[in-house]
C-alpha cells in the first residue's frame, strides 16, 4: 500500500512578524488539510551581516535592499514559538520550523518538535546540517541550488551524526520566487530517488498547483508549498505563495493522485473483473450445432459476454464434437464439448 503524501503548509515568514497572522496561518494550514504547518527560526544577527543586499525577488515584493533590516521584521521570539506550538496541539496539525543557526536547533528540540527541516541555503553549513542530524528527529533536507556532490556530502555529515540516513527526506527544490516552469526540472526527482537511495520528496516555489501534483505522481513522498492568507501582503514569499481556498484544492489534488498511485503491480482491479465479464467476448455458436458433430471455424463467432470460453481458445475449439445440441447464439463451454481436437 502506498503511504500516504506527508504535506506541509510553508508559514516561513508570511506572518510579518505578527503572533495572530502566525496564528490564523496555523489555522488555514489546518482548515486545508495539511499535515503540518512550518515556520523559520532565526534571529537576524546569527545569520546575515548588516547591509548584506536582498535579493531580486525580495527587493520587488518589500521594496527592501537590505536582508538584515528586512529579517529583522520577521523573528519571531521564543515565546512566540511556543504559543504557536502550543495552537498547533490545540487544533490538531504539526508544528515545526527550519532552525537558521545551532542555537535555533537546539531551541525547537527543547520546544519538542517532531521533525526539522533545513533550508537548501544552509545546505553547506556543515556546523548546522551536523546538529540538526544529531537531534536524530525526522529530516527533511531542502536542495535548492545544489548539485548532486553537495548532497551527497550534506547526507555524508547527516550520516556521521546520526549513524544512519534513516528518516531522512530529501526534498528537490528550485530556489526562485516564483519559480519559472521551465526551471522546475521534475524529473530530477526521479534520478535523486535512484541515485541518492533515500526518500524523495518537493519543496515548491512555482505558481498554481500543478507543479506539486505532477511531483507526487514521480514519487515525492513529502510536498511544501508556501501558504499565505493574502498574496497582495507586504513580505518577500507572499507573491509566490497559495492563499488558503486553493491550498485546499491542492491538499485534495494531492491526496487523490496518491491513491491513483497503486502498489505498481499490473493486474486487474476488481472493478475491472466486472467490466471484463461484459467488455470482452466469448466463443459462441454462430448456428445451430447438433450433438454429436464435429465443430469447424465456420460454425464460430467471437462475441460479448465473456461468460464462456476466450477468444484465445478457439483454436482448440475446433475439431471437438458437441456433446449436447447448442442453440445458434449460445456461449460455449468446455463442458459442452468433447475429445481433443482432429
Amino acid at each position: 500500500m502506498v503511504e500516504p503524501v506527508f504535506v506541509i503548509a510553508e508559514a516561513g515568514v508570511n506572518h510579518n512578524g505578527d503572533l495572530s497572522m502566525a496564528l490564523r496561518l496555523c489555522d488555514a494550514a489546518r482548515a486545508a488539510g495539511a499535515d503540518a504547518v512550518k515556520f523559520q527560526t532565526f534571529r537576524a544577527q546569527d545569520l546575515v551581516l548588516p547591509g548584506a543586499p536582498t535579493a531580486d525577488y525580495q527587493q520587488r515584493q518589500t521594496g527592501q535592499h537590505d536582508q538584515f533590516a528586512m529579517l529583522q521584521k520577521l523573528e519571531l521570539s521564543k515565546q512566540q514559538h511556543a504559543a504557536i506550538k502550543a495552537h498547533c496541539d490545540g487544533i490538531g496539525i504539526e508544528f515545526f520550523s527550519t532552525p537558521f543557526s545551532v542555537g535555533a536547533v537546539d531551541m525547537l528540540v527543547e520546544l519538542g518538535v517532531r521533525r526539522i527541516k533545513l533550508s537548501s541555503g544552509e545546505l553547506t553549513h556543515r556546523a548546522l546540517v551536523e546538529r540538526a542530524a544529531a537531534a536524530r528527529l525526522p529530516l527533511l533536507v531542502s536542495t535548492g541550488m545544489a548539485t548532486m556532490e553537495e548532497i551527497g556530502e550534506a547526507l555524508q555529515w547527516i550520516g556521521g551524526a546520526r549513524g544512519n540516513l534513516d528518516g531522512v527526506t530529501v526534498l528537490h527544490c528550485t530556489s526562485a520566487y516564483p519559480a519559472p516552469d521551465e526551471a522546475l526540472n521534475l524529473n530530477a526527482l526521479r534520478s535523486m530517488a535512484r541515485d541518492l537511495k533515500v526518500d524523495i520528496g518537493y519543496s515548491d516555489h512555482s505558481l498554481g498547483i500543478e507543479a506539486p501534483l505532477a511531483a507526487v505522481a514521480l514519487g515525492a513522498t513529502v510536498i511544501e508549498k508556501h501558504l499565505t492568507l493574502d498574496r497582495a501582503l507586504p513580505g518577500p514569499d507572499h507573491a509566490a505563495s497559495l492563499e488558503p481556498a486553493e491550498f485546499g484544492r491542492m491538499v485534495t489534488g494531492i491526496r487523490r493522485v496518491a491513491a491513483m498511485l497503486g502498489d505498481g503491480i499490473k493486474a486487474p482491479t476488481p472493478q475491472e473483473r466486472d467490466t471484463a465479464r461484459v467488455a470482452r467476448r466469448s466463443v459462441a455458436a454462430a448456428v445451430d450445432i447438433p450433438a454429436g458433430v464435429a465443430i469447424s471455424e465456420a460454425m464460430l463467432v467471437c462475441r460479448r459476454p465473456a461468460t464462456g470460453i476466450a477468444p484465445r481458445e478457439l483454436p482448440r475449439v475446433i475439431g471437438r464434437v458437441a456433446l449436447v445440441p447448442i442453440d445458434a447464439g449460445t456461449v460455449l463451454q468446455w463442458d459442452q464439448l468433447g475429445g481433443e481436437p482432429r
